[in-house]
């Protein structure tokens, strides 16, 4: 099974934009590892926007 090039694309810029990281170092991440980043990120994200 091949993963969705627009969904990677989507984590790429969502972890560079919150982390700033460059497309190469996200890339050389595992699947699993960037998914994972991913949806840290966005709870982080969802906590910040309740708290504030």
């Amino acid at each position: 099974m091949t993963y969705a090039t627009d969904r990677l694309h989507e984590e790429i810029a969502y972890v560079a934009y919150h982390f700033h990281w460059s497309q190469d170092d996200i890339l050389d991440l595992e699947h699993h590892d960037r998914r994972r980043y991913a949806d840290q990120i966005a709870s982080l994200v969802t906590r910040g926007g309740a708290e504030g």
